[in-house]
């Protein structure tokens, strides 16, 4: 609810239902892979476009942020029970990343949308 919110309340409802699924994926892998705390943050870019990052105290970064932008992961086997969200941000993200913090830190993955 609070995706939906900032984006309709900040005009960009062309984006919602994408940046609205890929925060979701991204958020629940925080709750099933990692035992401490999370944060979401929304970050409008001023060119229209908006970055959404997520960060857990685990410092493990999973592919496809652990690869550059542009390089392609397999899609997750059908009968397999996970791999599935995060090929959805390589299909419909414009960019993606990941950042190690260090120190036990955890780290920083993050997306990419335009309108």
């Amino acid at each position: 609810m609070t995706v939906r919110a900032a984006l309709a309340g900040h005009g960009m409802g062309e984006v919602l239902d994408v940046v609205e699924l890929l925060t979701s994926e991204m958020v629940a892998n925080v709750y099933l892979h990692t035992d401490g705390p999370g944060s979401l943050r929304l970050t409008a870019l001023g060119d229209g476009r908006l970055r959404v990052g997520v960060w857990d105290s685990h410092p493990y970064i999973p592919a496809p942020f652990a690869k550059p932008s542009g390089d392609r992961l397999p899609p997750a086997s059908v009968d397999g029970e996970s791999g599935r969200g995060l090929y959805l941000v390589q299909e419909y993200a414009d960019w993606w990343g990941g950042w190690p913090l260090g120190r036990g830190a955890g780290k920083l993955l993050w997306f990419e949308v335009g309108l």
